[in-house]
């Protein structure tokens, strides 16, 4: 509690401050220990293929693979960015976290591997992330490929999902499969990734919270 609080606060105000700093307390633990069983995940499971994906170096396109991908790195962390083949535009909510990572990334590549896949063509990922400012990511299209839909990305009628996905370099060179999460968090709520974006923990500190709110392209 800052000193502010303590000198001019009602004593209602530091008690209930004081039962909210217990909480907050108890909720950095357990947010430890879900870290902690999230870092013994056995990292065993093979992906299905290296898959072929596209990106653009120079306004050409060209052919990278999923293990091309880390680069120097033992790991990499692929967002899964919201954005059929048959729609015109991205979704709000993945331009917001994506506002993000672009920021984030340099900081980010010291200790991993970062990139952005989506299902749309890499020319309009490519055009969007322009018109955004979006200057460091690493941007590649998933089309034609079964990539979205092998880890969960994408529904029976090509609806993509927003998520994450953390691969690992095995010792023989192989790429495994460790986590994966998508915003809809096993029991319907859309909320798998806040930790992720800054946004909802910074409405989160409001006293009238999140409420409804929800990002658009532009406002």
């Amino acid at each position: 509690m800052s000193r502010f609080a303590l000198d001019h606060a009602s004593a209602e105000y530091k008690e209930a401050r004081a039962r909210l700093l217990a909480a907050e307390e108890a909720l950095r633990d357990r947010a430890e220990e879900v870290a902690a069983l999230r870092r013994a995940l056995p990292a065993d499971t093979p992906v299905p293929q290296d898959y072929a994906l596209t990106e653009l170096v120079g306004g050409k396109r060209r052919t990278v693979t999923l293990s091309d991908l880390f680069g120097a790195q033992p790991t990499l962390i692929l967002m899964h960015f919201m954005w059929a083949p048959a729609d015109d535009e991205p979704c709000p909510m993945c331009a917001l976290w994506a506002d993000g990572y672009n920021g984030i990334q340099p900081h980010l590549r010291q200790r991993t591997a970062f990139a952005v896949a989506v299902k749309k063509d890499i020319e309009s990922m490519a055009a969007f992330a322009a018109r955004r400012g979006w200057t460091g990511l690493r941007l590649v299209s998933s089309a034609g490929t079964n990539f979205n839909r092998d880890f969960g990305m994408e529904d029976d009628d090509g609806g993509q999902r927003p998520g994450v996905s953390v691969f690992i370099r095995a010792d023989d060179g192989s790429v495994r499969h460790f986590y994966t999460v998508s915003a809809g968090l096993g029991d319907g709520s859309f909320r798998g990734m806040d930790l992720l974006s800054p946004v909802w923990n910074y409405l989160d500190l409001l006293p009238h919270g999140r409420g409804e709110f929800m990002p658009k392209l532009a406002y």
